[in-house]
C-alpha cells in the first residue's frame, strides 16, 4: 500500500464544507482557530484574496484555483487588499450550506470554506508532519497535470453541488471535501518544491522507499542501515536527508507511526497490552508501556479506558449556542471565529 493510503487508513479524516462566501470589495474574513482536532481549508473558486502573515510578513496572494490548508489551525485573516472598511455581510441558509454575501462591487470573491476533522489524538501526527500553511493550485499551473486536473474536476463538482439544492447535496459536499484532502496532499508531494515535512520526504524519489517501508511494516526492527540500503545511499546521507526534509529523524517517524497503530489497536480490539506491543514492533511490553506513556501522556490501560464507546461521534463538534447574526465580513461567525552485530533498531524495542 502506498504511504498516503496507509496514512489515511491509520488516521481517519472527515471533511465538511461550512459555507460559501460571495464578496465584492471591500471585504475581510477573520476566522479561527477552530476546534482542536480540525484543519481549516479554503478553495478559491473565483476572484483573488490576500492571506495575512501572522508573523507580519508579506501577505500571500491567493488566485482562482488555489486551495489553502491550515494544519496549524490558527486565527487567520483574508481580505481584498484595498485597506477600506469591509462591507457588511449577511448569511442565508440554503438547503445544503450557508451562503455569506455582501454588497461590495467589482470582481467578486467566490470562496468555499470548510474544515477537515481528524480523530484525536491522531490530529497531532498530521500537525507534526505537515506545514503550518499549505497551498496548491488545481489546474495546469500546478505542473502535475494529472493530479492538478483531478483536483480541478473535484472542485468543479463541489461548485456545482454548492450551487444547486440537489438531494443528498450536503453528503456529497462533505464526501468531496474528504477526497479533496487526499488530492491536495498528493499534489503537494508531487511538486518540485514540496513544503518541508512528510510531503517533501515522500516526494523525493530516492527517499520514498524508506517512507513506504516505515508505513507498511512498522513492526519490523528497522535500522538506519536497513533504510539506507532501500534508498541506495549511505546511512549518513539518509539521516541528513531526513533532518533536512522532514525536520525529524527516521526513528521519530517510526515511533509516531507505531504509537498511532497502537492507539488504534487499544481502542478497537480486545487484544492484551502485550499483544498490542508486539503488533506495534515492541518485543518488550515494558518498553512499549514507557514509549506509549511518553508519547500519549497516559498508560495503554488508561488510554483504552478513555476510548470505551460513549455514543459520541469523535468527529462532531461540541454543541454550541446559536451564533449571533454576522454584521460584516470581518466576522462571518463560522464555527469558532476569532474577533478582531545486527544494527540497532530505530526505536526502543
Amino acid at each position: 500500500m502506498d504511504w498516503l493510503s496507509r496514512l489515511f487508513e491509520m488516521v481517519p479524516v472527515r471533511g465538511r464544507l461550512d459555507l460559501r462566501c460571495s464578496y465584492g470589495a471591500p471585504w475581510r474574513i477573520d476566522q479561527g482557530p477552530g476546534e482542536a482536532n480540525e484543519i481549516p481549508y479554503h478553495a478559491v473558486l473565483g476572484g483573488s484574496a490576500l492571506l495575512e502573515d501572522p508573523a507580519g510578513g508579506k501577505p500571500l496572494q491567493l488566485e482562482t484555483g488555489d486551495i489553502l490548508l491550515l494544519p496549524g489551525n490558527p486565527r487567520h485573516v483574508m481580505h481584498d487588499g484595498s485597506g477600506a472598511r469591509a462591507k457588511p455581510a449577511r448569511d442565508r441558509q440554503e438547503l445544503n450550506l450557508v451562503i455569506s454575501e455582501n454588497a461590495g462591487r467589482g470582481e467578486r470573491l467566490d470562496l468555499l470554506c470548510g474544515h477537515f476533522a481528524i480523530a484525536p489524538p491522531h490530529d497531532r501526527l498530521l500537525r507534526t508532519y505537515l506545514p503550518a500553511r499549505l497551498v496548491v493550485h488545481a489546474g495546469a499551473r500546478a505542473g502535475q497535470k494529472d493530479t492538478g486536473a483531478q483536483l480541478a474536476g473535484l472542485v468543479a463538482l463541489m461548485r456545482g453541488e454548492a450551487a444547486d439544492g440537489h438531494l443528498g447535496g450536503r453528503a456529497m459536499l462533505n464526501a468531496l471535501s474528504t477526497a479533496m484532502f487526499a488530492l491536495v496532499l498528493r499534489l503537494a508531494s508531487e511538486t518540485e518544491n514540496a513544503p518541508r515535512g512528510i510531503l517533501a520526504l515522500a516526494g523525493h524519489p530516492r527517499l520514498a522507499p524508506a517512507v513506504a517501508a516505515l508505513f507498511n511494516e512498522p513492526a519490523r526492527p528497522w535500522s538506519l542501515p536497513d533504510l539506507a540500503r532501500l534508498c541506495n545511499m549511505s546511512r549518513a546521507t539518509l539521516a541528513r536527508q531526513f533532518q533536512e526534509k522532514l525536520g525529524r529523524s527516521a526513528s521519530d517517524l517510526l515511533t509516531d507511526i507505531r504509537m498511532t497503530l497502537a492507539a488504534n489497536e487499544l481502542k478497537n480490539s480486545s487484544l492484551s497490552t502485550g499483544a498490542v506491543a508486539e503488533a506495534a514492533g515492541y518485543q518488550s511490553e515494558a518498553a512499549f508501556q514507557r514509549a506509549f506513556k511518553s508519547h500519549m501522556g497516559v498508560t495503554p490501560a488508561q488510554w483504552r479506558k478513555t476510548q470505551e464507546p460513549s455514543g459520541r461521534d469523535v468527529f462532531a463538534r461540541p454543541a454550541a449556542a446559536k451564533p449571533a447574526k454576522a454584521t460584516d465580513a470581518d466576522t462571518p461567525n463560522r464555527r469558532r471565529p476569532a474577533r478582531g552485530g545486527s544494527a540497532p533498531s530505530l526505536a526502543d524495542r
